[in-house]
């Protein structure tokens, strides 16, 4: 059985350094044709989610952006709705799904939020 392996680290780091949260288990293995789910904690972020997917040796790829009011995210190039969804079960969790998975998918998957407080990007 081939079996795809997506790696996912979701880490929160305050930059004042006050809060670390981190979600368990940092590795999920899905068999392939499966649908696995990522969550990223936005809190009290304006500007929602934005997903990326890293291979080892390459360059991060912006998978998508979102909101929870949008009716639909932005993809980045190579990326689709048939592949990657998104939903919000509440208004400061964003579930990433991965459709139908295969050995292509296999990658580091990580959100970036807005920090009002420090105005910039921050990684989860």
């Amino acid at each position: 059985m081939l079996t795809a392996f997506i790696l996912l680290i979701i880490t929160l780091s305050c930059v004042s350094g006050a809060t670390v949260v981190t979600q368990s288990p940092p590795l999920i293995t899905v068999s392939k044709g499966q649908t696995t789910s990522l969550v990223c904690n936005t809190g009290s972020s304006t500007t929602g989610g934005r997903w990326f997917k890293q291979v080892a040796g390459d360059t991060p790829q912006f998978v998508l952006n979102s909101h929870h009011s949008w009716s639909s995210p932005t993809y980045g190039s190579g990326f689709s709705s048939s592949k990657f969804t998104v939903s919000y079960p509440t208004q400061t969790n964003c579930h990433l799904s991965i459709n139908n998975v295969d050995v292509d998918d296999s990658a580091v998957y990580y959100c970036n939020t807005w920090d009002d407080s420090a105005k910039e990007w921050v990684s989860q």
